[in-house]
């Protein structure tokens, strides 16, 4: 599943991989209807790439979830904890909220902080509930909760859950919580990594191949194939191509599923002016501002998607048939993240306002930064998008 490469995607690759050193290498997809356009870059890219999904693994957590809703076997308005009573602080929450994002769940302990598996696990079923979220209700946790509720709710482990009701009905046959062994080697590496928090600097090895880079997932699921919700699948350019057509043609889910899962949930207009994120049932949706969304603006109200910390996006707009698929790797030898200092900027980092540049870690060692590279979508990957496919925007706050 090649398409067309297109030069305005070439270029669009290029700025993320050649002009600015973003990304170690991408491989990008967009398409309406049959049309197909495809781009790639950068080193170890090719058509049989697996990249880390990161957090587009949640898109099929929240997919699975509304099959099981629609097939009777799971109810949104029931506790967590009648599904698994481990979760003994949850039984005021629901499994809808949870999808939503609808209330902030914390564990007790940061969960890739634990020694353990086991210990990470508990703490997970320790989860207690803190009222409504702020500004930012976007979070890891619930989806690592729902993994449970939908294996009490399916009696089928995670992993196979996402394959009969999403990888199977969408063809999908690379993409995988754990990669078999002879594809290990078109696994990307994602590492070493590098951070700068508040004057304190962090190193991150790559984890081994088939390993999540996310450390959560890294220690909770490893190269077991015990997904987690939130993290763990590794797939293909092709599959996701599949699977974003999958979705726009009905076969995962139907129509009415899909509108339901892009209901906006947490999105409100606050009184100093600024929004508060808005998110569907496990997937953004677009926002009013658009430096804050993950929606582009050639995608409309009923559009949804996701993006991973590892460097994707993925958005599908059902009702214009058109969907964006980015993959990359934004880590490997890079500043991933900078939380200046009180009273710095990113300027006082040798960085630009909008976080590019190189930063000088050791006195011989320089790093490409991709601080803040969410935002550079806009302006070099979907504009690139919407010229290709000839799509028209729909201006943002209408």
């Amino acid at each position: 599943m090649t398409g067309v490469t297109h030069p305005e995607l070439v270029w669009a690759a290029r700025f993320f991989t050649r002009d600015t050193g973003i990304m170690d290498g991408i491989s990008l997809a967009c398409g309406v209807g049959d049309h197909l356009l495809t781009a790639m870059d950068g080193e170890g890219i090719t058509e049989n790439t697996v990249f880390d999904l990161a957090s587009v693994t949640k898109l099929f957590t929240g997919l699975c979830a509304m099959c099981l809703k629609q097939e009777g076997l799971l109810d949104f308005s029931r506790p967590v904890a009648d599904y698994d009573p481990r979760f003994r602080f949850l039984r005021s929450v629901s499994v809808g909220q949870l999808m939503a994002f609808a209330v902030c769940v914390r564990t007790p302990v940061r969960l890739d902080a634990c020694a353990t598996r086991e210990e990470a696990r508990q703490a997970l079923f320790d989860s207690k509930a803190e009222g409504e979220p702020g500004k930012r209700a976007y979070s890891d946790i619930p989806a690592m909760i729902l993994k449970y509720v939908l294996e009490a709710a399916s009696g089928r482990p995670l992993a196979e859950c996402v394959r009969q009701r999403v990888l199977a009905p969408a063809g999908m046959e690379e993409t995988w919580a754990r990669v078999p062994e002879e594809r290990l080697r078109d696994c990307l590496r994602y590492g070493p990594e590098y951070r700068l928090e508040q004057g304190r600097r962090i190193l991150r090895p790559a984890p081994a191949p088939g390993v999540p880079h996310d450390p959560k997932a890294g220690l909770l699921q490893g190269n077991t194939g015990d997904l987690c919700g939130h993290a763990g699948l590794f797939s293909t350019r092709g599959d996701l191509v599949r699977f974003c057509r999958a979705v726009m043609a009905g076969k995962i889910l139907s129509r009415e599923g899909l509108r339901e899962m892009a209901v906006n949930r947490t999105g409100r207009r606050l009184p100093d002016g600024t929004y508060t994120q808005f998110l569907g049932y496990q997937c953004y949706l677009r926002h009013p501002d658009q430096y804050f969304s993950e929606i582009p603006a050639y995608m409309g109200q009923g559009a949804f998607g996701i993006a991973g910390f590892t460097g994707n996006h993925l958005s599908v707009d059902p009702a214009r048939g058109v969907f964006c698929l980015m993959l990359g790797n934004r880590v490997r030898g890079r500043l991933t993240a900078l939380i200046p200092e009180e009273g710095k900027t990113l300027a006082d980092y040798g960085l630009a306002p909008d976080g590019l540049g190189r930063f000088r870690w050791e006195p011989d060692t320089e790093l490409p930064s991709s601080v803040n590279y969410v935002h550079q979508k806009d302006a070099h990957l979907h504009r690139a998008v919407a010229a290709a496919l000839g799509l028209s925007e729909i201006p943002f706050g209408s």
